[in-house]
């Protein structure tokens, strides 16, 4: 015979027991993975708070007032919205705006490949051990931590025409025929062999003085990659005869690949909007006006709120653009290959 049921059978009208795993009023608890989910965004919503605040809402105001034709003492009216593409139209029909942008994007190309290719050179020199290398590594640090406004004090004493020491050497050593404006001459003629060619000096001069700036962020990154490195790979290559431009191309630099990629945006995108250097080298003079001292002029000079916010908001678009660029072909590159 079956077995029958034991214990008391349930009373007529009674409250059937709760399912296992049920709360009472028909609630599922939470799983383990819905727990870790609420908890994280708790975790991170001071941090998403702060960026709404800092960042979002002052980005979507600037993007109101790049719509309006709006000065300075008209702030108090900002949110008198009467929108209007006047600003846009005075921006991109500036006959300065293209000779601006290419300015901008020749500082920021060249400084960006100056600076991680000195950072990248730094740090293989200063890879392997040698007595004095915690020094020289010390030293290396000084550009970046000296603040901005001393280290273009210092650069313009050095490059002054007058009494500058690059020009007093230049002089009495090399044989210059005069001293050079490196901050005030937009093009300096030189010749070498008999033969003549014009360069931007003061051009040159920012670029030069962004890439020792910043140079020491790239050897900070690509030092701390390089610690990380297998030795293997190298030393197999060493044992199968490789040169060391060999080892440095096909066993090294694909393993830095990503490193100098996000290092390349990041600098990229700080040079291109960068406005301290230029400004307290040249003030914009001499063909250095990069697009941020113009927004700068745009604000302060003229008083046009409106009109700097829209080239602001232009400038905006094209670090988005190079910013899209790099997760198209580096970051998305990355995730197919692994």
């Amino acid at each position: 015979m079956p077995d029958q049921p034991t214990g008391e059978r349930p009373r007529a009208g009674a409250e059937p027991a709760p399912r296992r795993g049920r709360k009472r009023g028909g609630r599922r608890p939470l799983g383990l993975r819905a727990r870790e989910a609420r908890l994280g965004l708790g975790l991170v919503s001071p941090t998403l708070l702060i960026v709404l605040l800092v960042v979002v809402l002052p980005f979507l105001w600037t993007i109101l007032m790049s719509f309006q034709r709006l000065r300075l003492i008209d702030l108090q009216n900002v949110f008198d919205i009467t929108l209007t593409l006047r600003n846009f139209r005075v921006v991109l029909g500036s006959p300065q705006l293209w000779d601006m942008v290419r300015t901008t994007l020749i500082y920021s190309i060249a400084g960006t490949a100056l600076s991680v290719g000195m950072g990248l050179a730094t740090a293989l020199a200063l890879r392997k051990t040698f007595a004095g290398r915690w020094l020289i590594r010390i030293l290396v640090l000084v550009p970046y931590v000296i603040p901005v406004v001393s280290a273009a004090l210092v650069w313009r004493t050095l490059l002054n025409p007058q009494f500058g020491p690059v020009n007093v050497f230049g002089v009495d050593i090399l044989g210059w025929d005069e001293p050079i404006g490196f901050l005030s001459e937009r093009s300096h003629r030189f010749e070498v062999l008999g033969i003549g060619f014009d360069l931007p000096v003061a051009l040159l001069s920012v670029i030069a003085f962004e890439a020792w700036k910043t140079f020491p962020l790239a050897f900070l990154f690509i030092l701390a990659r390089l610690q990380g490195l297998p030795k293997d790979l190298e030393e197999a290559a060493r044992v199968d005869g490789a040169t060391p431009l060999q080892r440095f191309r096909y066993v090294i630099m694909p393993q830095l690949a990503g490193v100098v990629a996000l290092l390349v945006l990041l600098r990229f995108i700080w040079t291109f909007q960068n406005f301290n250097d230029v400004y307290l080298l040249t003030g914009g003079a001499a063909g250095t006006e990069v697009v941020a001292v113009q927004v700068y002029n745009y604000l302060i000079n003229r008083s046009d709120v409106g009109g700097a916010a829209a080239l602001g908001l232009l400038m905006s678009i094209v670090l988005v653009t190079a910013f899209a660029f790099y997760y198209r072909y580096g970051v998305l590159k990355q995730e197919r290959d692994a």
